[in-house]
């Protein structure tokens, strides 16, 4: 075991071919908080929620073009693919699970497909749509009588 314990997620960072799009999808349709501040040019933050320690679990958004970095991918033909051919399964955010309702019906008023899956195992319900890059992205709830008791 290590000597430490991780206590939270504290981003994820998706690389966009269209960061106006992707910006528009999660601030407008997902209603995510977009930060401001000092972030360099092609990158986007949205806040979460309250992380660790001061660190807010956050959404962060790199356009292709113009944010590759030295030591990582870089950009252009070597940069990861989005989509079903990324290596990135899925996002999944935490929302009520009183509220999934009114998630399907806006998905349907912004004429978003989605699906919904159970989770006995953890008495979890998904409800799953794409964004505009074909990003896989859940929305997710807990509720106990989800539960399988035979799990």
């Amino acid at each position: 075991m290590p000597p430490f314990r991780i206590r939270a997620l504290g981003e994820i960072a998706i690389r966009c071919d269209d960061l106006g799009k992707m910006a528009n999808f999660y601030e407008e349709i997902l209603g995510l908080q977009r930060m401001s501040g000092s972030a360099a040019a092609g990158i986007v933050f949205f806040r979460i929620a309250d992380g660790f320690q001061g660190h807010t679990q956050i959404l962060a958004l790199f356009d292709k073009a113009t944010s590759g970095r030295p030591g990582l991918h870089p950009t252009g033909a070597d940069a990861p693919k989005t989509g079903a051919k990324s290596s990135l399964h899925h996002i999944a955010l935490n929302v009520p699970y009183d509220e999934q309702e009114a998630v399907m019906d806006w998905y349907e008023r912004h004429n978003l497909p989605c699906r919904v899956e159970h989770f006995g195992w953890v008495g979890w319900r998904g409800v799953f749509t794409e964004d505009p890059e074909g990003n896989t992205v859940e929305l997710v709830a807990f509720r106990a009588d989800l539960k399988d008791p035979t799990t």
